[in-house]
């Protein structure tokens, strides 16, 4: 019986056409009463990049995804315990963590942020991951 739940399966093949890569990753993995979600970019589940070079409208595709994710695997935005944000600047850190803030406004997890030096396309400005819980029945 298998002790987890992957969310969205995919290969890499078809998600990074321009590398040679050959990969079988999820978007999120449930395991037990936990959820932990892949770093999110702008590109919404179509391959469809959003936000051009418009780190907060990145984030806000990234966070859309972040949602969808968390609602498939049973859990929601109000029970993310850690963030992970990284940036491609530091100057859209700004524009990043106030759309971040926005669809987090009163869940108060603990985050970390990091400036990169890239991301694994050029056109992704931003990216976060998540790891959040699945509430009892009775706290929810």
């Amino acid at each position: 019986m298998p002790t987890h739940t992957r969310i969205r399966m995919f290969n890499t093949k078809e998600t990074y056409p321009n590398q040679a890569l050959d990969n079988d990753l999820c978007q999120a993995v449930r395991a037990g009463n936990t959820v932990y979600v892949r770093g999110q970019v702008g590109t919404d589940f179509n391959g469809n990049l959003v936000g051009l070079g418009d780190p907060g409208a990145q984030a806000k595709q990234a966070m859309s995804n972040v949602k969808q994710l968390l609602e498939e695997a049973g859990s929601d935005l109000n029970h993310i315990v850690k963030t992970t944000t990284y940036i491609t600047d530091p100057r859209f850190r700004e524009p990043v963590y106030r759309e971040v803030g926005d669809w987090l406004r009163g869940v108060f997890p603990i985050s970390t942020g990091l400036v990169v030096s890239g991301l694994a396309q050029p056109e992704w400005l931003m990216e976060i991951d998540v790891i959040a819980v699945i509430p009892d029945k009775e706290e929810a």
